[in-house]
């Protein structure tokens, strides 16, 4: 199930909704752990038992973790630490990254090891990562262990950011989790959050992406530079919509349920260096792998070699979490390579540069990174480069460039508007304008945003979420 579905928006979420509201206080939680179960099991019934595994196991690993603590046995207490983080781990690395060790183990044997591509555990990266969290920092001390398993099941199973985050920590939402607040100015706040990335979603990634697809569909002898280029800065548009939009329905619902999840992105295609952009994009798994990773590896307080070895190991990182294959990991060490140059060669350097150009260097080098992205393969982002930078036998500028650029224009223009702050403030001034009309300008604005979102959805064909298979 997904938000951006018709059944979503007019069945499942308004039934979630009553039986939240009518439930008394102590049983929220509860109504709210089945409505997630269920929402997780709706696409795929299978793992809903490796949901309730990790949530057990990592129940009782933090309340045996916590005893060991209270009873000054740090020995057995690390070991169950690192049997906890083994066993998440593992689970993580079977069900995303066997195929994909396999593939590779199996081009250098001399034999064939015969193996069976599994389906992928939505969400699994994600909630994977927060019980990681959960059990470091109970092993830390920062944290007590949950003691009600409904409590800490909703904290891994909440259907707002189950499937594609923002990543929560436990440490956020641990007071949430006894006590929290709903009230109706909140919960219309929660409401033109969600709207807001409803329409990020559904008219403009969505219709971005079709033009991506069909670009990308085009063979790669046939694909002009410029073709490439419209395809590249199309999925540029499409991811930043399609998951921040996401992100901010999660957001908005969660303060629906009276919980106050993190931003995920401040528009990162603003910013003015690759250091900037990442810490805009995509903040909840920055903020995890520095906080689990960079800084316990030492961080930058280290010696510089030290620290460049830990700039690699997150990057790589950052790059195999995304995906199973050679080409997220080139995207990890690109970004890498990049934040160390700018880290070490080019901080004076940039600094230096007008506002424009440090933006045009970012940007220009964010849309190079999304080409090994969204490529099936390393060999395909090496293809897709080379027409985007004149290697191929394909035209400069033909018919089918035309084409795209003449249909997609609009759409393109109001992307890159909408990514940047001036757009919200426009339409933030205008739906909350002073005056005594203002909150029926704002439901009206909001509206819209919902009329339109379904009036697509209803004909829709297209509609994927694209971190769902991340």
């Amino acid at each position: 199930m997904i938000f951006s579905s018709i059944f979503f928006l007019y069945v499942f979420l308004p039934i979630t909704l009553l039986l939240y509201f009518l439930t008394p206080r102590q049983g929220k939680n509860f109504i709210l752990l089945i409505v997630s179960l269920i929402f997780y099991a709706w696409g795929e019934p299978v793992y809903i038992v490796l949901m309730l595994f990790s949530i057990l196991f990592n129940y009782l690993t933090g309340i045996e973790i916590e005893a060991y603590h209270e009873e000054w046995e740090e020995e057995k207490a690390k070991f169950c630490f690192w049997f906890a983080v083994a066993v998440n781990l593992g689970l993580l690395g079977f069900f995303k990254y066997y195929g994909f060790f396999l593939e590779n183990l199996n081009a250098i044997l001399p034999f064939q090891i015969p193996y069976k591509e599994l389906p992928l555990p939505i969400g699994i990266s994600f909630y994977t990562f927060q019980t990681l969290s959960y059990v470091i920092d109970v092993y830390l001390e920062k944290v007590e262990a949950q003691k009600n398993p409904i409590s800490f099941g909703l904290y891994v199973a909440m259907f707002p950011q189950l499937i594609a985050g923002p990543i929560v920590q436990y440490s956020d939402i641990e007071k949430q989790l006894k006590k929290r607040k709903v009230s109706l100015l909140k919960f219309g706040e929660g409401t033109t959050w969600f709207l807001r990335g409803l329409g990020k979603k559904v008219l403009l990634a969505n219709n971005i992406g079709m033009a991506f697809d069909a670009i990308a569909a085009i063979p790669a002898d046939e694909r002009s530079v410029v073709c490439a280029w419209i395809g590249c800065l199309a999925y540029t548009m499409q991811i930043y919509y399609d998951f921040s939009g996401y992100s901010d329905m999660a957001i908005g619902l969660g303060k629906m349920f009276g919980f106050e999840f993190l931003k995920n992105f401040d528009y990162p295609y603003t910013s003015k260096s690759i250091t900037e952009f990442w810490r805009r994009w995509h903040i909840s798994l920055g903020s995890w792998f520095r906080e689990y990773v960079y800084i316990p590896l030492g961080g930058n307080r280290v010696s510089t070699l030290k620290c460049i070895r830990n700039i690699f190991v997150v990057w790589i990182l950052t790059g195999f979490w995304h995906g199973a294959a050679w080409n997220f990991i080139v995207w990890g060490l690109y970004y890498g390579v990049l934040l160390l140059i700018e880290k070490y060669i080019l901080k004076n350097f940039l600094e230096k540069l007008s506002g424009f150009l440090k933006h045009f260097y970012t940007m220009f080098l964010v849309m190079i990174g999304w080409v090994f992205f969204f490529s099936g393969s390393l060999g395909e982002a090496w293809s897709y480069l080379g027409t985007m930078f004149g290697k191929s036998a394909a035209p400069f500028f033909d018919a089918t460039a035309r084409y795209y650029l003449k249909s997609n224009l609009w759409i393109l223009l109001a992307a890159i508007v909408c990514a940047t702050p001036v757009a919200y403030r426009w339409f933030r001034s205008f739906a909350f304008s002073k005056g005594k009309h203002k909150v029926g300008i704002s439901v009206l604005l909001y509206g819209a945003v919902l009329l339109l979102s379904t009036a697509y959805l209803v004909n829709a064909t297209y509609n994927p979420f694209l971190y769902f298979r991340f």
